[in-house]
C-alpha cells in the first residue's frame, strides 16, 4: 500500500492552483470537471508520477469548520520536505509568502510554517 493522493481544502481552486504552481513550483497533474468544482491536482516536478495533492474545495460546512479551526490553532495542514530549508525560506519570502513561523530547529528537523493564501498553514521541513 502507498499514498496516491492527499488533499488540502482550499477556498478557491484557481487561486490555489496559481499559488501552488507559480509560487511553490508544483506542476498541474489533473484538471477535470467534478460536479460544480474540479478534480484538480498538483505534483512535485521532482516526482511527477508520485503523490498528487488534491486542491479540494472547502464547500462542505464541516470542511470549512475544520480548516478554520486548525488554522486558528496554528496547526499546519500538511508538510513538504525541502533539501535546503533556509534557501527555500528566502526564496518564498522574496515572492511575498507570509510565514507564521520562521526556520526553527527542533531535534533532527528544521521547519518553517507559511500561509498558503487559500485558508491553510503549510509546513516545510528539512531533516538533518
Amino acid at each position: 500500500m502507498k499514498i496516491n493522493i492527499t488533499s488540502v481544502f482550499v477556498e478557491d481552486q484557481e487561486k490555489a492552483l496559481r499559488f501552488y504552481t507559480d509560487v511553490l513550483g508544483f506542476e498541474k497533474k489533473t484538471d477535470m470537471p467534478a460536479g460544480d468544482f474540479k478534480w484538480l491536482t498538483v505534483v512535485s516536478p521532482e516526482d511527477p508520477d508520485g503523490v498528487e495533492l488534491l486542491l479540494e474545495p472547502n464547500d462542505n460546512p464541516a470542511a470549512k469548520t475544520y480548516q478554520e479551526a486548525i488554522y486558528d490553532q496554528g496547526i499546519p495542514t500538511t508538510s513538504f520536505a525541502v533539501d535546503d530549508l533556509h534557501k527555500e525560506y528566502e526564496r518564498l519570502t522574496e515572492l511575498g509568502v507570509a510565514f507564521t513561523a520562521e526556520p526553527t530547529e527542533m531535534g533532527p528537523v528544521t521547519f518553517a510554517i507559511f500561509d498558503d493564501t487559500c485558508g491553510n498553514l503549510i509546513q516545510i521541513s528539512q531533516g538533518k
